[in-house]
């Protein structure tokens, strides 16, 4: 059977992404982190790539140490269902500072509670509370 993984590629940033996701997500779970070892392109002991198990979804987060003309695009997002009012107000809040702002949190009729963000990393947040 095929096996779906979200590869998110950081250019730099994906140790202290992971670090604040971790923060926000109580079920954001971070497996063995690799690190670049002499001779490989990144520099000696930073985050290479570490496996993450997300409310059962797997993402694979990737440094790359070579910088690209491109980053993370809001076509694509991560979308949470939260179960509380709390909860989506305190992930909306750390997710967003540092970030831009797409959608703020509001009743858009499809929603009693939704959201939708990048984050300071430029990675694309939809957070939703259902009804």
């Amino acid at each position: 059977m095929s096996k779906v993984k979200t590869h998110m590629m950081f250019q730099g940033e994906a140790e202290n992404a992971v670090r604040l996701y971790a923060s926000v997500f109580s079920d954001f779970q971070v497996g063995d982190i690799e690190r670049y070892v002499e001779g490989e392109p990144g520099p000696t002991g930073a985050f290479k790539t570490a496996p993450v198990s997300f409310a059962g979804h797997e993402l694979i987060i990737f440094d790359s140490p070579p910088m690209h003309d491109f980053t993370f695009t809001p076509s694509i997002s991560l979308y949470v269902d939260l179960e509380t009012a709390e909860e989506i107000e305190a992930a909306f809040a750390k997710l967003s500072e540092g970030g831009q702002v797409m959608m703020p949190l509001d009743d858009y009729g499809f929603s009693q509670r939704f959201g939708w963000l990048a984050d300071r990393y430029g990675v694309s947040w939809q957070l939703n509370l259902p009804a």
